[in-house]
């Protein structure tokens, strides 16, 4: 199991030293996608881990395809001038990726097309001598439709192709993949340790590949794939008993409201996102906590209306953080009965655990298998949970260090809508709930706002914490 982690003094974990994953394949084959993945996957687990794009820093430091020489991309016979500028370009690259292995960074993921075996064999073999370990991660497509589906989603909408016409940036860049295909050489020299991942996930392959690191980045990349999906948040429904661990209790007359509301809101929006992107209609999968508050929000979506394109699951380790001792406390009875715990909790909210506790690190712990199965879902997908669950699982998709995990704000009666991309994901939030249960502390036997609260039992109201993106839609 891993989760955010505090650092060593070296920086490195898990004694397993540094490793340049280096990118291999032909143009839109993914490899894109997967780097800023497995990045996100790396840093979760507490590795110092970057993606360096080649073709970021050449838009960086020279600009889009349009101020490049004609004979850029194309490769064989180049005049002197694109031969000293391409070399510039990977030169000022590799001495980035220097630069963080030197300032104690541990992964890098180097991401481009190094499709000739002997750039690929001079490049380990500079950084194989200066001790660091070297992976080859070989991305193959045969599968036409997702080569112009990479093409059309992420490519084409590249600063190299500001301003053209769709379909002729398709087409130049089909003509660029073509001229690749010519002098591309797959890896098959075993000299380095190699992962070949073929049609983004479908199949995976490995080659002597060696210890903790590296097996949990083949065990991460078996996991994913590139299909466009929708992922919600929402809170569950306010119950009869609120700030109660123990209790369990099921849904208030307003949090029964409150989930056909949500059920909805939901579907319609869903209905406009098929709008929005034709052809993008997907079955919505709705995942629950064990307790009841959690997974009975999800009943309306079981009514014969929309049943039959929606499945319901239960994640038990989906449930609320437990706050042990202070299960039903106001912040004040903590501070009152519990000083010395309460200067230690402010100090570090993250990790501290107050006494037969869970704190946020054991919760991101016991959620790791959740994040596997939510890159491995390819459907829409609807979590209905607990405040301190969804800041776990929206920290991990952003890409937010553990310690702003406690202060994500998430607040019931908003929608959290998040749709991963190649560079990265495009979060919003709309805001569709006003009735009783959205709890800004100042409803009878609120315990009222605290800054410094979020255990679940007694800070539901996450007014003025950190907002993930906003639209307003009712």
């Amino acid at each position: 199991m891993v989760a955010p982690l505090y650092t060593t003094a070296s920086g490195l974990l898990f004694h397993a030293g540094k490793i340049l994953v280096v990118t291999v394949g032909l143009p839109a084959r993914g490899k894109t996608h997967i780097s800023r993945a497995l990045e996100r996957y790396l840093r979760w687990a507490g590795i110092k881990t970057q993606v360096i794009s080649l073709g970021d820093y050449r838009r960086k430091v020279i600009g889009g395809a349009q101020k490049l020489p004609p004979d850029y991309f194309t490769l064989g016979e180049k005049s002197p001038e694109t031969m000293a500028l391409r070399k510039s370009v990977a030169d000022g690259c590799e001495q980035i990726i220097w630069n963080f292995f030197d300032s104690g960074g541990q992964v890098v993921i180097y991401d481009a097309n190094n499709g000739t075996r002997e750039a690929r064999q001079k490049l380990a073999e500079k950084f194989d001598k200066a001790g660091i370990h070297v992976i080859m991660m070989e991305s193959v497509c045969d599968n036409v439709k997702v080569i112009e589906r990479n093409i059309r989603s992420v490519k084409i909408s590249s600063p190299d192709y500001k301003g053209w016409n769709p379909d002729k940036a398709v087409e130049d860049y089909w003509g660029r993949i073509r001229d690749h295909e010519k002098y591309y050489e797959p890896v098959e020299e075993t000299t380095w340790p190699f992962i070949r991942i073929i049609n983004v996930g479908e199949k995976i392959m490995v080659n002597d590949i060696r210890g903790y690191v590296q097996s949990r980045i083949v065990f991460f990349l078996m996991n994913i794939h590139n299909r466009y999906r929708r992922i919600y948040f929402a809170r569950s429904g306010q119950s009869l008993i609120e700030h109660s661990y123990k209790a369990d209790s099921d849904l208030s007359p307003s949090g029964w409201e409150y989930a056909e509301r949500l059920k909805e809101f939901v579907m319609a929006r869903r209905k406009k996102s098929v709008v929005e992107k034709p052809g993008s209609s997907r079955r919505l999968v709705v995942w629950t906590s064990a307790r009841r508050r959690s997974h009975h929000t999800a009943w309306p979506f079981l009514t014969a209306d929309v049943a039959k394109d929606v499945k319901v699951v239960e994640k038990p380790q989906m449930s609320e953080i437990n706050p042990g001792v202070w299960d039903g406390l106001a912040p004040d009875q903590v501070k009152k009965y519990y000083p010395d715990e309460w200067e230690r909790f402010v100090k570090d909210p993250y990790a501290y655990r107050a006494p037969r506790a869970e704190s946020y690190h054991d919760l991101c712990v016991r959620l790791e298998p959740i994040l596997v199965e939510l890159e491995r879902e390819q459907e829409d997908l609807l979590i209905i949970g607990h405040a301190s669950v969804i800041r776990c699982l929206l920290a991990y998709l952003i890409g937010l260090p553990a310690s702003e995990i406690p202060a994500i704000e998430v607040a019931r009666g908003d929608l959290l809508e998040v749709v991963p991309t190649s560079y990265g994901v495009h979060s919003q939030a709309f805001h569709f709930w006003d009735g009783p249960g959205r709890n800004f502390g100042d409803e009878p036997g609120e315990p009222g706002k605290d800054e410094n609260n979020f255990y679940e039992n007694y800070a539901e109201d996450t007014k003025g914490k950190r907002k993930i993106g906003y639209e307003s839609e009712n």
